[in-house]
């Protein structure tokens, strides 16, 4: 298979992605600049502001000078860097080969690749156009050297797709900073009058050789494919998966527990190696007759315990129909945290929520079919009481705000009050007797009313005022009236006190 490349250059790296996060600078010509013996120098520009004349390098005193409205925004060091490494790892859709070429380009190792996208042409133009979409100035050519590709990307005119053996032909009529040379070696090229690559493509290596050094025939010769460059190419951080291929097709619940334990040993040991555990994980079983199987657990907490987890997926194996067989397991964890250390004793007398064989129980409960539905919940800074709780993410997870304690509350409060049918004498005084299910309560004592507002950054609404009244059987209530006293008042029961 012949070697192709493709050589992505991002015209505006850096402005193009601060105008991408600051929108109030699109139509802006603006720079970046950082001090540089002692001056402010650019580093970057935008669009507009390259059309009027700004180029990289320049000093920002003599660039205002000629364009008062020019925006400067200091640079941020290493952002080129990390801007390639994020969309070099986008990139690997596209191949798994790609590299990051400073300061502002990617190589591509497109080998055995294009033909997935119908051809070059639609490759090419497939990558360029969704990194134009997402607003990068993108060019990009394919040659079959990484020499050529980077030249005919920056500096050609002609057609963007090389075939391989005529990149001396695409090379003749380029500059010689096509070739990647340092800018002493471009300006002494220039200087003898070889101001294309055609000019000295055909000289003796010899005579190079001695008046440029072996540097200028090294980049030739690479992009003449008579030298062999090679790439370092992205090294994507794995995914927390472990696969299990089946010598002879597993049938049997058992043979699948002893996949599934051989999978969980060798993740559980990965992740506690790194400090991890797992709080979500998908068991994909792939079937001799093509289907497909999937099973999920989840956990309260991150724990790398294999038993724990086993007896999790061990809950699930009846749901697994293996038909014919099962060839090949994968289990990926899809949801990985940290996992906090805990002082170990030999002796405790109260751990909470710490507990892990609580936690380990919980998970047991949660994973069996059914209607088990266990919640942890935590105050939420709200002034609506719907809103003052929160459903916790993990068991261990820690409250940021503290119950109110300045008035009481009902222990149980319901999700969504219930309309009444009540008997109020004049304003804000409590109720006398309300309907509620039917049956009708009259109200021995009362305390209220206590008003709570709505939060209107968050909707539009009345207030409502809260009374706390006790039934003549003993029976406490939270009850409230929406908005201010009216003959059209409405009023609706919240919540019951023990």
């Amino acid at each position: 298979m012949k070697k192709r490349f493709a050589s992505l250059w991002f015209r505006h790296l850096t402005a193009d992605r601060l105008a991408l996060q600051q929108p109030e600078l699109h139509g802006v010509p603006f720079v970046l600049a950082a001090p540089m013996h002692g001056r402010m120098v650019i580093t970057a520009v935008n669009t507009l502001a390259e059309e009027q004349g700004v180029a990289p390098g320049m000093v920002v005193a003599d660039a205002k000078a000629f364009l008062p409205t020019l925006k400067v925004i200091e640079d941020q060091p290493q952002l080129a860097g990390k801007l390639l490494r994020a969309i070099g790892f986008w990139c690997i859709r596209y191949t798994p080969c790609v590299a990051v070429d400073p300061p502002d380009g990617l190589i591509l190792d497109i080998s055995g690749c294009a033909h997935l996208w119908g051809g070059e042409r639609a490759y090419l133009k497939e990558v360029v156009t969704h990194l134009r979409r997402r607003g990068y100035d993108t060019q990009m050519a394919i040659a079959g050297t990484i020499g050529t590709a980077w030249a005919v990307a920056r500096f050609g005119k002609a057609t963007p797709i090389v075939e391989t053996g005529n990149e001396r032909e695409a090379l003749m009529h380029l500059p010689p900073s096509a070739l990647r040379l340092g800018p002493e070696t471009v300006e002494r090229l220039y200087k003898l009058g070889l101001n294309t690559v055609g000019g000295f493509i055909g000289m003796p290596h010899a005579a190079l050789r001695k008046r440029f050094g072996e540097h200028l025939l090294s980049k030739l010769r690479q992009a003449l494919g008579e030298e062999e460059e090679h790439l370092s190419p992205l090294r994507p951080v794995p995914p927390y998966e472990e696969r299990q291929p089946s010598l002879e097709p597993i049938r049997t619940a058992t043979g699948i527990e002893v996949a599934i334990g051989k999978l969980l040993e060798a993740l559980c040991k990965r992740m506690a190696g790194e400090g991890k555990g797992l709080r979500k994980a998908i068991l994909t079983c792939y079937r001799v007759d093509g289907k497909i199987v999937k099973v999920a657990i989840g956990t309260g907490r991150p724990t790398a315990n294999t038993s724990h987890l086993l007896r999790l997926f061990g809950l699930k194996v009846p749901e697994i129909e293996p038909a014919l067989g099962i060839e090949l397991f994968v289990l990926k964890a899809c949801k990985v945290e940290d996992v906090d250390t805990m002082q170990e004793t030999l002796w405790k007398k109260a751990e909470g929520l710490g507990n892990t064989a609580l936690v380990e129980l919980l998970d047991r409960l949660e994973s069996r079919e059914g209607t088990c539905n266990i919640r942890r919940y935590l105050p939420d800074e709200h002034y609506w009481p719907e809103r003052s709780i929160k459903i916790a993410s993990s068991i261990g997870e820690k409250a940021t705000a503290s119950w109110p304690e300045c008035r009481p509350r009902p222990i149980r409060l319901l999700d969504k009050p219930e309309p009444l049918e009540v008997t109020a004498p004049i304003p804000d005084y409590p109720p006398m007797l309300f309907r509620y299910k039917g049956e009708t309560h009259v109200i021995r004592k009362a305390d209220g009313p206590e008003r709570i507002e709505r939060e209107w950054w968050l909707e539009p609404g009345d207030h409502r005022d809260y009374y706390q009244v006790e039934d003549d059987e003993g029976q406490r209530y939270w009850l409230f009236r929406s908005g201010h006293y009216s003959d059209r008042n409405q009023w609706y029961i919240h919540g019951f006190f023990a």
